[in-house]
């Protein structure tokens, strides 16, 4: 048995891929657009991990999201430097939900709600402005 991938659905791909690729540097890999079913596939995976892959699903007619997506749990991504991933996430205006005030662990939320653990490759030492950051919102 091998894993392939999760997916997860969009309501808007330009949205998703700015915060997936631009904000937490996964890249895109393939794209699959179906005419007859309407819809859009658009897998990413981490630039050094292709066969862990998230399938953002994009239904070209709408989605009804909900108001949180909560009950799907989380993605979790290993990062080299959280204070970076999550410095250039709040610097393109993304709520750092759950600082990582402990310099191993924080949480954000994509555009279309869906909770994304950011954990630090090994620990490092806290620093401010994240150690004095409380939780914002749910995570």
């Amino acid at each position: 048995m091998k894993y392939l991938h999760t997916m997860i659905r969009i309501s808007n791909i330009e949205e998703s891929l700015k915060f997936f690729c631009d904000g937490l540097g996964l890249k895109e890999t393939k794209r699959m657009q179906n005419e007859k079913g309407r819809y859009t596939l658009i897998f990413l995976a981490a630039p050094s991990d292709n066969d862990a892959e998230i399938e953002l699903t994009y239904n070209w007619d709408g989605d009804n999201l909900g108001e949180g997506s909560r009950n799907f749990g989380h993605l979790a991504y290993r990062v080299k430097n959280i204070y970076e991933i999550c410095q250039r996430l709040m610097d393109m205006g993304y709520t750092i939900n759950r600082p990582p005030r402990d310099g191993h662990m924080a949480f954000v939320k994509s555009p279309d709600k869906i909770s994304i653990e950011i954990l630090q490759e090994g620990n490092l030492p806290p620093r401010e402005p994240w150690s004095s950051m409380e939780n914002t919102g749910t995570w």
